[in-house]
């Protein structure tokens, strides 16, 4: 098995993963946690983002490097700029992650489940806009990279 190959599996097996825990979040845990009560709603949240802000960087950093170096040591040849646009989306995600969420993240981490700030629900809707445009950058990512592995003939 040669370097291309175990990149191309790495790349889209972490890019795979982060999709999926994109769309768990997006799907399944966001529109479920609004039927609890204020109180109980902010400490799921809060120990939500404990637990995610170590899982997502363990996915997320893999995902980069990887699709970064398969980028960089498969040259211009083969899918090069199905993997550029795959970055280009990644590049997104991390924006949308560093500048939107994880501020709000950090704040969040801070109000009182007893007393939250009085727009704390707004702050939520704010976050809930921002982790659509991540679902939708790792999604592209992730189709972009499969994508540029299809074109090459490789197993995706």
């Amino acid at each position: 098995m040669n370097v291309d190959a175990v990149l191309e599996f790495v790349v889209l097996f972490f890019a795979g993963l982060l999709t999926g825990a994109e769309f768990i979040v997006c799907f399944g845990v966001r529109s479920t946690i609004t039927v609890l009560d204020e109180q109980p709603q902010i400490q799921l949240r809060q120990a939500l983002i404990r637990r995610l802000r170590m899982l997502v960087p363990a996915v997320y950093v893999p995902t980069l490097l990887s699709a970064v170096a398969m980028t960089v040591l498969a040259g211009t040849k083969d899918s090069f700029w199905w993997r550029c646009v795959g970055l280009l989306a990644l590049l997104v995600w991390t924006l949308t992650t560093f500048v939107g969420t994880v501020p709000i993240n950090k704040a969040t981490l801070t109000w009182r489940p007893d007393a939250p700030p009085e727009d704390w629900r707004g702050i939520v809707r704010r976050w809930e806009r921002l982790d659509k445009v991540r679902l939708w950058a790792a999604l592209a990512a992730f189709a972009f990279f499969l994508t540029a592995a299809l074109r090459l003939g490789g197993t995706p």
